[in-house]
């Protein structure tokens, strides 16, 4: 076993390997431009018609955290339209809460298309 002298470094540290950019794998993690994963999810909803499936609307509101102001906004209100329905299920306000469903995705779909995210088509 080599010894070495007090205050002596018997052997230098290798160099730091250069840092190189490398291609991200997978999908992207950011919601970029703001809103586009959320208008993405109404856009096949809506094509699906699935906004009344369980889940639905709940992923599409919890997109909208990354979202900017008008699509996070008409995102809230869709999930309130959407409690609002389930809520009603069985009594005499569900059809006329379901229509508001459609109506505050319809909302939503025309703010992701002023907003340059129009995904529903």
């Amino acid at each position: 076993m080599p010894t070495t002298e007090p205050g002596t470094i018997a052997d230098p540290p290798s160099p730091a390997p250069a840092a190189t950019a490398s291609p991200a794998i997978g999908p992207p993690a950011a919601d970029n431009p703001p809103g586009l994963i959320t208008c993405g999810l109404l856009g096949a909803a809506i094509r699906d018609a699935s906004l009344m499936q369980p889940g639905v609307v709940r992923a599409i509101a919890d997109a909208s955290a990354t979202a900017d102001a008008p699509v996070g906004d008409a995102a809230t209100t869709l999930a309130q339209a959407y409690d609002i329905a389930l809520a009603s299920h069985d009594s005499g306000d569900e059809p006329d809460a379901i229509a508001a469903v459609s109506a505050a995705a319809a909302d939503m779909a025309q703010v992701c298309a002023d907003s340059g995210l129009d995904a529903v088509n």
